[in-house]
C-alpha cells in the first residue's frame, strides 16, 4: 500500500500485490516533489472539472496513471540518479539555489570540482546558525577565517602548520627558506638550534642595528671543523660580571699590542735588534709591550698607560 497527500488530498493504491521498498517510495516522494508545482495546478483544474461533473472514478484513475508514470522513472530523471546511498549526478549540475547536504563524494576515478565565476566558499555553523568556520576561494586569494587553522600530514595525521590568535606553529622537520633576502622577524625569535644547510655557512646579520643573542642559562657558538671569527670596527668587549674569562688554548697571540719606548738610561736601548718583549699591563688594564731586559723594564716604559 502507498499513501500520498498531495495539495490536501489523500489517496490510497494497491499496485496490484506489489511490494514497495522504501527506497522506492523515497524515489516516488522525491518525483513527486520536484513536480509538485506542476501538479499543484494540474490537480487544482482536475478537481474543478470533477467537481462539476460529480465522479470521483476519473480522479482513481488519473492517479492510477501517474502513479504507473513515477514507476516508469523510477531510476530518477536525466542526470539525476536516486540510489541506496542518496542522490547521484552525473556531468555537470547547477544549483542556483542554497544547497543542504551531510556529505558530497565525488566517483572514484574522477575529481570533485566546485566551479563558481566569482569565487567559491564554504561555510560552517553551528546549532544557532552561527558562522564557526569559512573558507572561501577568490580570484585573487585564498582566505580562511577561524578559530584555529591546521594543516596535517596524510600518513599519520600530525600537525604540519598550525595558526590561531596567539601563535604560529610548524611541526615539519625542517624550515627552509629561499628567499633571496632570508626571513625577516619583526620582534624576538625563540629556538633551541640555528643550524645552516650541509657545506653552507651560517650568517647572522643585522644590515643598520644590532644582533643581540640572549640565553639566562649561556649562549654556546662552537666550529667543529672551522674558524670561529668575531670582527667589528670599533671596540670588542668581553665581560662577565660574575666569572672569569678564561682563555684555554696550546697557542695564545696577541698581535699589534703597543710597544713602549725607553728612556736614555735603560742598558736594553741600545740594542737595535730586539726580539724578546716583556708583557705589561697598565692599571686601567691596557696591555703593552716593553723590551725585556734583565730586569723588569714595564716601569721604564710606562708612559703609554698615559695614552688614550
Amino acid at each position: 500500500m502507498l499513501f500520498l497527500n498531495i495539495t490536501g488530498c489523500s489517496f490510497c493504491f494497491s499496485l496490484y500485490g506489489h511490494h514497495l521498498s522504501e527506497l522506492h517510495i523515497l524515489k516516488v516522494l522525491l518525483i513527486v516533489h520536484l513536480f509538485h508545482e506542476k501538479l499543484s495546478i494540474l490537480l487544482s483544474n482536475l478537481k474543478s472539472f470533477l467537481n462539476s461533473h460529480g465522479t470521483v472514478f476519473l480522479l482513481f484513475k488519473f492517479m492510477l496513471f501517474f502513479l504507473i508514470g513515477v514507476i516508469y522513472i523510477l531510476d530518477g530523471m536525466g542526470n539525476l540518479r536516486v540510489t541506496k546511498k542518496g542522490i547521484r549526478l552525473e556531468g555537470i549540475s547547477e544549483f542556483l539555489l542554497p544547497l543542504y547536504v551531510k556529505e558530497i563524494h565525488s566517483r572514484k576515478d574522477s575529481p570533485l570540482v566546485l566551479q563558481s565565476d566569482r569565487n567559491v566558499t564554504v561555510n560552517a555553523r553551528n546549532h544557532m546558525g552561527q558562522l564557526t568556520g569559512q573558507l572561501t576561494v577568490g580570484a585573487d586569494a585564498v582566505e580562511a577565517q577561524c578559530k584555529r587553522f591546521e594543516v596535517r600530514a596524510s600518513e599519520d595525521g600530525r600537525v604540519l602548520f598550525s595558526a590561531d590568535e596567539d601563535e604560529i606553529t610548524i611541526g615539519a622537520e625542517k624550515l627552509k627558506v629561499t628567499g633571496t633576502e632570508g626571513a625577516v622577524f619583526g620582534h624576538s625569535v625563540e629556538t633551541p638550534h640555528i643550524r645552516a644547510e650541509p657545506s653552507q655557512d651560517l650568517r647572522l646579520e643585522s644590515p643598520t642595528r644590532s644582533l643581540i643573542m640572549e640565553a639566562p642559562r649561556g649562549v654556546q657558538v662552537s666550529a667543529a671543523a672551522g674558524d670561529f671569527k668575531a670582527t667589528c670596527r670599533k671596540e670588542l668587549h668581553l665581560q662577565s660580571t660574575e666569572g672569569e674569562i678564561f682563555l684555554n688554548a696550546e697557542k695564545i697571540r696577541l698581535g699589534n699590542l703597543p710597544t713602549g719606548s725607553f728612556s736614555s738610561s735603560s742598558p736594553s736601548s741600545s740594542n737595535p735588534r730586539q726580539a724578546v718583549y716583556e708583557l705589561c699591563v697598565c692599571p686601567n688594564g691596557k696591555l703593552y709591550l716593553s723590551p725585556a731586559g734583565l730586569g723588569s723594564t714595564c716601569q721604564s716604559s710606562s708612559s703609554i698607560c698615559l695614552w688614550n
